[in-house]
């Protein structure tokens, strides 16, 4: 008997394992199917093209962060990853955030947060909220592991640039039309290396106003050479360093900030300051004025978003020292941007004005291979109309070329949000 109640003691501790073992196997299979889910999407991201891809989870809320290097218009991108994200990636009756970046600085944020109970099965893109906030979730989120890293990544984006004027009696418009080629390097988080070439295809009458021995218009010649530092700080503030060679031929240091108002998001404001001296290319030769100037600027923006309607107002001062206050209407749409501006100034043509656009340049859709360095045209191509002629004041410089009136608006919640809704 006791040999018989020891083998039924023994039978009944191995179902007893067995039991429990499948109990503990059985409740890790629902985090496991979480985990599979979150990798699944994230691979489905990188496959698509998304770079600086990752995921993590708590018990508040699930966090994806992207950054769009697969989509020109950064609506459409991310309006497909919203899609993927929807389809195989939202987490069982728990809020999801997803985070956007460029360059890997965080820019805004879309938060999906399910209704208990709701009748529609399945989430829309009508259901995110976009904002600047990150809510807190971006201090894990920034700790997390991403996949298909932009660093060290080579871009060589060619820039279409096109120049007319109306000066001489005698010719319609005197046009110059360049292809600047440009190496756009992300050395780490937040900073880019900017490096041009200008390669003059068409002159018909533009000519270099200075020491030259060659008219620089019509030679080879470097353009746009700057490193710059992006960083965001609390508040809903961003600023960024930069230093080199900038457009419209300054060098120096420049900085600029921007803050948005978290109560209210439509309203913005920014300012700059830059220390910079003129320069010129004389082939591969850079001759600098060793005289440096002050410049800056103070506006304030309102986004009116039913109409992707931004008006601004800014207060500047210029290269020669000449201030001015300056108003922009801008309309946003999704291939273009198109505005008004008009200003008053205290030398030469005081009141003066003109229009500004920016186009969005085929193709809207590409991929990166490796490292290997991606050939691309530039996002979009615009142009400034001076209807005022005027020649001398009232200069502002660009500290890169990919520095315009569409791209600055790419990141806007509200715009974001339209093209959600609008696809």
């Amino acid at each position: 008997m006791r040999y018989t109640n020891s083998n039924m003691v023994k039978c009944l501790t191995i179902k007893a394992i067995a039991r429990c073992a499948a109990l503990f196997l059985f409740c890790l299979l629902p985090l496991k199917g979480i985990c599979q889910t979150g990798e699944n999407t994230v691979n489905t991201l990188v496959e698509m093209g998304f770079e600086n891809v990752g995921w993590t989870e708590d018990g508040k809320e699930r966090v994806y962060v992207l950054q769009n290097s697969a989509y020109r218009l950064n609506g459409v991108g991310i309006g497909k990853a919203v899609d993927v994200i929807q389809k195989m990636g939202l987490p069982d009756k728990k809020p999801c955030r997803v985070i956007v970046l460029d360059n890997n600085v965080p820019q805004i944020s879309l938060y999906y947060k399910p209704i208990i109970g709701d009748s529609v099965p399945e989430a829309s893109r009508a259901d995110w909220n976009v904002s600047y906030d990150l809510g807190g979730a971006w201090k894990e989120a920034r700790k997390i592991k991403r996949e298909n890293s932009s660093l060290f990544k080579v871009d060589v984006v060619v820039y279409p640039e096109l120049s007319l004027k109306n000066l001489v009696i005698t010719q319609i418009y005197q046009v110059l039309f360049n292809l600047s080629p440009t190496i756009e390097v992300s050395l780490w988080k937040g900073m880019k290396l900017t490096a041009q070439m200008v390669i003059p295809i068409y002159n018909d009458g533009f000519e270099m106003m200075s020491e030259a021995v060659y008219n620089i218009y019509d030679r080879v010649h470097p353009g746009c050479v700057s490193l710059s530092q992006t960083v965001r700080l609390p508040y809903n503030t961003w600023a960024t360093f930069s230093i080199g060679h900038f457009m419209a031929n300054r060098y120096g240091v420049d900085l600029r900030m921007q803050h948005v108002l978290k109560a209210d998001e439509r309203f913005s404001f920014d300012g700059g300051v830059g220390y910079t001296g003129a320069c010129y290319w004389d082939a591969f030769t850079c001759h600098f004025d060793t005289k440096k100037v002050w410049t800056w600027n103070l506006g304030a923006n309102f986004y009116w978003s039913y109409y992707n309607l931004q008006t601004s107002v800014k207060v500047s001062q210029h290269i020669q020292g000449e201030k001015s206050i300056r108003c922009d209407v801008i309309r946003h749409f999704r291939y273009c941007s198109i505005g008004f501006y008009a200003e008053k100034g205290n030398r030469g043509i005081r009141s003066n004005g003109g229009f500004r656009f920016q186009i969005a340049l085929p193709p809207y859709k590409y991929k990166r291979k490796g490292y290997m360095p991606r050939v691309t045209p530039s996002k979009n191509f615009g142009m400034a109309y001076n209807a005022g002629n005027e020649r001398n004041y009232y200069k502002t410089y660009r500290v890169m070329p990919s520095d315009n009136i569409m791209q600055n608006n790419s990141f806007n919640p509200y715009f974001i949000k339209s093209e959600l809704l609008n696809y």
